[in-house]
């Protein structure tokens, strides 16, 4: 549609245009004939072509739209969703596809399926091995934010893995409509729902092992908990259940008596009746390391502090605590992890030469009978300043330590340790556990630090007596865990070296068979920077089955990944190998057998209604698909709107006219130059 004004500004350019014509050609002129006829017409066109791109005149028009409202429909693709329910699904979006309640007219219906990730797809693939109904409600979210959009979820309500989705459906912007599939039938079932324990154990040491146990039935019952390590009875216990005390949680401790990778089957007997016995075990794998400790403690006398030190390291039965005089032949010592140096003097020469051959970790504690000379000339980690008198000095607790955590450990009412040590100066990096308090007053000085040389830990203690720090500890607590614990994160971090290796591997060493199994690799170069042009490739074998696999390693975001997921239930030792030079680690991980989707004997139906009603939706059986599609189409809120767009257009083309004003005055320069006309 044109403007009036546009109108009036075309016909003003066409009369001006004529204007100029008339008095350039005609007025005064008494040249008459066609060719002035040609060149007036020319010279027409020029002139009313430039006017019309300075009024630039624009008419608009109007499209008219029809926005319908998303229909999404969202099917549960798990193992958990049976063959007669996945056929339902498949028969109902067939159904709405071929719009035989004319769903289509008022609906864009687009199909979405879902296991672990959401898929956009007509028809259900193959089956997945778990179930993540947040996660995909999440996407549905982010795909069609800012638009109309309904969901109808077929499911059967049972989520494996990701956030509840109960709880995440208040923040869902759509409404939701799920229409429950499987059973509904409530059986009476007892259940292993979770196992917590750790990955990794001590050898010698019991490790914790916590199980809960769910009953769904109206019955007091009462069953037998089992737990086999490898196949032997490792603990039992009877365990009683009723309506109203439907969960319990079993709590005790396992003996790791021996290393390597432990096969846990914990077992709940089936009630009498029950119909899916299938959750009444679950599988897990704990790897216990035999990872004994060697500390030794050297020194030229005898003082209740080494003995208070070799009791409180060895509380942990990892750590093995030998005491040598600084003579003894440094054959004995090659095998020493942690070296703790009790007031040093000029004889540990060799010791020290031998410590710093091997790059070893020392822990040093000064006192009244140390050579501080020597010590500072013998080693480069610390200064101590000399020539201070014998005192009395207390401890106070660095709160923004950072290596380990010492928050648990308590300095109540712990007595002063002598000393004739100067401030102690940390030469490079390092961080004081505890600071010095003399009279009450905290100064900033160490009295405890450790420090960091490479690959080398050291620490240091300036004083003695600290076997009364540990005779306190069991005076408060009727124990020595205060003490000892301290002591043994101590111990632990000097034992640890951080190393520099160049290909370092991120992997666990247990997966179950529905969970994603990736192993990833980082690998730098001799100046230590991330490679990202490197060739990794990971060769597994099955340890039952005897069979190899070699695949590469693709690279991802700032690492390197092997996607393993579709490997069978069984233990793998894998190595990593580096193909342009010489590097490689190895490695094991279990894959469980356990399959979560099984776990499950009815829908959970409860659930869902209650994710319908958080979001403004209803709950539907798969007999009443005629209802939902009536609701749907009768809602108010997804009735379709036409809504129109006001589009503005040039109504000449720039480039085209502006052609025709540069042919016209070409044109006509050339005609009157042809004709000897100026």
């Amino acid at each position: 549609m044109m403007q009036i004004q546009t109108v009036l500004f075309i016909l003003l350019a066409l009369i001006m245009a004529l204007v100029v014509v008339l008095f350039q050609y005609y007025y005064k002129n008494k040249r008459k004939g066609k060719l002035w006829l040609i060149l007036s017409f020319l010279r027409f066109l020029a002139i009313f072509g430039i006017i019309l791109l300075l009024v630039n005149p624009k008419f608009t028009k109007y499209e008219y739209t029809l926005e319908k409202t998303n229909l999404v429909i969202l099917a549960d693709n798990s193992s958990s969703i049976t063959a007669r329910d996945r056929a339902q699904v498949i028969s109902s979006l067939s159904s709405i596809r071929n719009n035989t309640k004319g769903l289509s007219q008022s609906f864009n219906i687009l199909n979405y399926s879902f296991g672990v990730d959401l898929t956009h797809s007509d028809s259900l693939g193959p089956v997945e091995k778990s179930t993540n109904i947040s996660k995909a409600l999440s996407r549905i979210n982010e795909i069609f934010t800012g638009t109309k959009t309904a969901v109808v979820l077929f499911s059967d309500g049972n989520q494996t893995i990701g956030q509840d989705y109960e709880f995440y459906g208040k923040q869902q912007k759509f409404p939701i409509y799920p229409v429950v599939l499987g059973d509904t039938t409530r059986y009476d079932d007892i259940t292993i729902s979770q196992i917590n324990a750790n990955k990794y154990a001590f050898l010698k040491n019991k490790f914790p092992l916590e199980v809960f146990i769910a009953y769904e039935g109206k019955e007091e019952v009462s069953s037998e908990l089992q737990v086999l390590v490898d196949g032997k009875l490792a603990y039992r216990e009877m365990v009683a259940l009723s309506n109203i005390s439907n969960t319990k949680i079993i709590s005790t401790h396992i003996e790791a008596s021996t290393g390597g990778m432990k096969n846990i089957k914990v077992i709940i007997a089936p009630l009498p009746n029950e119909k899916n016995t299938v959750n009444n075990e679950k599988l897990l794998a704990v790897e216990v390391l035999d990872e004994k400790t060697n500390v030794a403690i050297i020194s030229t006398i005898q003082h209740p502090d080494i003995g208070a030190l070799k009791k409180s390291i060895e509380s942990n039965e990892q750590r093995l605590v030998t005491i040598y005089r600084p003579d003894t032949d440094l054959i004995k010592l090659q095998e020493v992890d942690v070296y703790i140096l009790y007031q040093p003097d000029a004889s540990f020469n060799k010791v020290y030469e031998q410590i710093n051959v091997r790059n070893s970790n020392s822990f040093t504690v000064l006192g009244t009978y140390t050579d501080l000379n020597f010590l500072n000339k013998i080693q480069n980690n610390f200064l101590i300043e000399t020539t201070y008198p014998k005192q009395e000095i207390f401890a106070s607790p660095n709160a923004v330590f950072s290596k380990f955590d010492i928050s648990q450990f308590s300095l109540k009412d712990f007595p002063p340790l002598l000393s004739d040590a100067g401030p102690v100066n940390i030469l490079g990096s390092g961080e004081p556990l505890l600071k010095v308090r003399i009279k009450g007053v905290d100064l900033d000085q160490p009295l405890l630090a450790v420090m960091e040389k490479k690959t080398e830990k050291h620490a240091i203690l300036a004083g003695e007596n600290i076997w009364k720090w540990r005779l306190q500890s069991y005076r408060n607590d009727q124990t020595f865990e205060n003490f000892d614990g301290f002591l043994g994160k101590l111990i632990f971090y000097l034992s640890t070296s951080k190393g520099k290796n160049r290909l370092i591997l991120d992997y666990s060493s247990t997966y179950n068979n529905s969970s994603e199994t990736q192993i990833k690799a980082t690998y730098f170069d001799e100046a230590f920077v991330f490679d990202a042009n490197a060739s990794i490739n990971i060769k597994l074998r099955n340890t039952t089955t005897n069979t190899s696999i070699e695949v590469p390693m693709l690279l991802k975001d700032g690492y390197y990944e092997a996607d393993l997921s579709n490997l069978s239930p069984g233990k793998y030792d894998f190595t990593v190998t580096l193909t342009k030079e010489n590097l490689n680690r190895s490695g094991s991980f279990t894959i469980l057998d356990f399959d979560a989707e099984k776990q499950f004997t009815s829908s959970n139906y409860d659930k869902l209604n209650r994710l319908a009603k958080n979001t403004d939706g209803k709950l539907y059986f798969p007999d009443q698909l005629d209802s939902l599609a009536m609701a749907l189409q009768n809602d108010p809120k997804f009735i379709p709107v036409q809504k129109s767009k006001q589009i503005v257009v040039p109504l000449i083309d720039f480039k085209f006219l502006l052609g025709i004003i540069i042919a016209a005055l070409s044109l006509e320069w050339f005609i009157r130059k042809f004709n000897g006309l100026t």
